[in-house]
């Protein structure tokens, strides 16, 4: 499975390029899936994920006018049997993961069972995060991060399938406490590997090998 980690979607150019690169194919001839689950355990959150659906929300995914699209809401597949929704997850080209709440969308990864199914996904597979959905990768989140938890004594632990964390929405206008000061103290409290980057910034993971796609700016922070 190939990663494409995302602030906020397909901001750019560059960001869509690197897509069809990973693709290797036109997002046109492509199909995709879309995980709008880290939306609800946000105030508002029914809204925010049908505009993710519909295509309407600040952070290009699903309105890339791909070949197909459905919805995979994991919080269904429990219920559903795993051998209903996963030859979906396995035929499809994209999983288009949402923003949101990131550890209420880990506990959903795992308890759904996707999370157990990505690393057998086919090698073709693009994993597209935007957000929560990109910070879920990573082996924790930083408690600066952490507002709704599975239980009163859990913590920022999430799925690790990368070995650094992100700090999304770097700088962002309506974020005042994602300034560049606020991403070392993270950084400094989390003493791992991570990245802060914004809007216009993506970083892929190809094979183990870790590239950052940029239109705007990032730092990199090492322990």
């Amino acid at each position: 499975m190939k990663l494409l980690l995302t602030s906020a979607g397909v901001k750019n150019p560059s960001i869509r390029a690197a897509l069809e690169d990973l693709l290797g194919k036109p997002v046109a001839e492509s199909t995709a899936l879309c995980v709008p689950t880290a939306a609800y355990a946000m105030r508002g959150g029914a809204a925010t994920a049908w505009r993710q659906i519909a295509g309407r929300a600040s952070t290009p995914m699903c309105e890339l006018e791909w070949k197909s699209l459905g919805v995979l809401e994991l919080t269904a597949l429990p219920s559903a049997g795993e051998e209903v929704w996963r030859p979906a997850v396995e035929e499809a080209d994209a999983l288009l993961v949402g923003g949101g709440d990131p550890l209420y969308l880990a506990y959903w990864m795992k308890r759904s069972g996707l999370a157990d199914l990505l690393p057998s996904l086919r090698a073709g597979t693009v994993y597209l995060g935007v957000s929560a959905g990109s910070m879920v990768m990573a082996p924790r989140i930083g408690e600066d991060f952490v507002e709704w938890r599975p239980s009163p004594d859990a913590d920022d632990g999430t799925l690790g399938v990368v070995d650094f964390a992100l700090f999304p929405h770097l700088d962002h206008e309506m974020l005042p406490e994602n300034t560049m000061a606020d991403a070392e103290k993270w950084a400094a409290r989390l003493a791992a590997p991570a990245y802060a980057i914004d809007d216009e910034t993506a970083v892929t993971v190809v094979d183990g090998r870790v590239e950052v796609v940029s239109e705007g700016h990032w730092r990199q922070f090492t322990p």
